[in-house]
C-alpha cells in the first residue's frame, strides 16, 4: 500500500518538499550548535519605545478625529469589557490591535482581489517544476482552490512565522505596547539564526523622519482605509458567492461555485 501511495505524484512531491524542510531544519539545528545565539526574551525593544496602556478616553478622542459625524459607536460596550480576566485597558489593547491588523490585511486582500480578477500575476513560474500561477477564469476563489498544497501550507506557514514573531518578540499590546507596531527584524531582544536585512513594516526608513503629529495623523488615516476596505473586500465575497447581492458590484465580479471557508476543500489529497 505504501509503494502504491507513494507512486502517487501529488504524495511523492509533498513527502520530498517534507523530506527537504526536515533536512534543512537539522542542518540549521546543527549549525546552530556550533555558534553563539541570544536566548528570545519577551523583554521590550527598547525603554523609549515604552507606551502607556490606552483608556475607553483616548477610544472617543480617537473616533472624533476617524469620524467626526458617527464619532465614538459602540454599540456591544466592548470598549468597557475585562476580557480573559485582565483589565479595561488591556481589553482595549487588544481590540486596537485587532482592528488595525484585520484593516491592514483586508487592504492587501482588497488589491489583490482587483489585481487577480484582471489577470495580474507575476512573471515567473509559480513552481520549481515550471507550473505557472493559475488563471482560473479571473476568479480569485478558483485561483487559490488551483495551486497546490504545498503551495498553501507555505503560505499559511509565513503567516504563521509573523504571527508568533508579532505576538512574541516586543512587547505586547495587551501589556502597555503600541497597537499596531509590528516588532522590528532588526531591533529586538528576540532574534533570527540569520540576519534580516529589511523590516516588515517601513523597510526602508521612510517614516523615520516623520513627526509624532503626522505618525498619528497617519494612523488615523490607515484606520479609516482599512475600515473601508473590510467593508470592500465582504462586498466582493458577498458579490462572487450571491450574484446581485452588491448591486453596484453587479456584472464586474465574477461568481465563484467554491467554498470560501473551505480553503483546502479543493486541494488536500495527500493520501
Amino acid at each position: 500500500w505504501i509503494r502504491a501511495q507513494l507512486r502517487n505524484p501529488k504524495l511523492s512531491s509533498f513527502v520530498v518538499m517534507a523530506l527537504r524542510t526536515v533536512l534543512l531544519a537539522l542542518c540549521l539545528g546543527m549549525a546552530a550548535a556550533f555558534t553563539q545565539h541570544r536566548l528570545p526574551t519577551m523583554a521590550p525593544r527598547s525603554a523609549s519605545k515604552t507606551v502607556t496602556m490606552e483608556t475607553k478616553a483616548d477610544l472617543v478622542a480617537l473616533a472624533e478625529k476617524a469620524n467626526p459625524a458617527i464619532k465614538y459607536f459602540d454599540p456591544l460596550d466592548l470598549g468597557s469589557q475585562s476580557l480573559w480576566g485582565t483589565s479595561e485597558e488591556a481589553t482595549i489593547g487588544f481590540l486596537r490591535h485587532s482592528e488595525i491588523k484585520h484593516g491592514r490585511i483586508a487592504m492587501f486582500a482588497f488589491v489583490g482581489f482587483c489585481a487577480q480578477s484582471n489577470g495580474f500575476t507575476w512573471p515567473w513560474a509559480m513552481q520549481t517544476d515550471g507550473t505557472p500561477f493559475p488563471e482560473a477564469g479571473g476568479v480569485p476563489g478558483a485561483q487559490w482552490d488551483a495551486i497546490s498544497t504545498a503551495a498553501k501550507l507555505q503560505i499559511l506557514g509565513f503567516i504563521a512565522i509573523m504571527e508568533f514573531w508579532d505576538e512574541g518578540a516586543g512587547k505586547h499590546y495587551m501589556k502597555g505596547g503600541k497597537p499596531g507596531d509590528f516588532p522590528s527584524f532588526k531591533d529586538s531582544e528576540a532574534s533570527f539564526p540569520h540576519p534580516v536585512p529589511l523590516d516588515l513594516f517601513d523597510p526602508f526608513g521612510f517614516s523615520k523622519k516623520k513627526t509624532e503629529e503626522q505618525k498619528a495623523a497617519g494612523l488615523v488615516k490607515e484606520i479609516n482605509n482599512g475600515r473601508l476596505a473590510m467593508i470592500g473586500i465582504f462586498g466582493f465575497l458577498a458579490e462572487s458567492k450571491i450574484p446581485g447581492s452588491v448591486p453596484a458590484l453587479s456584472g464586474i465580479i465574477k461568481p465563484y461555485a467554491g467554498d470560501y471557508m473551505a480553503p483546502f476543500e479543493s486541494a488536500f489529497h495527500i493520501f
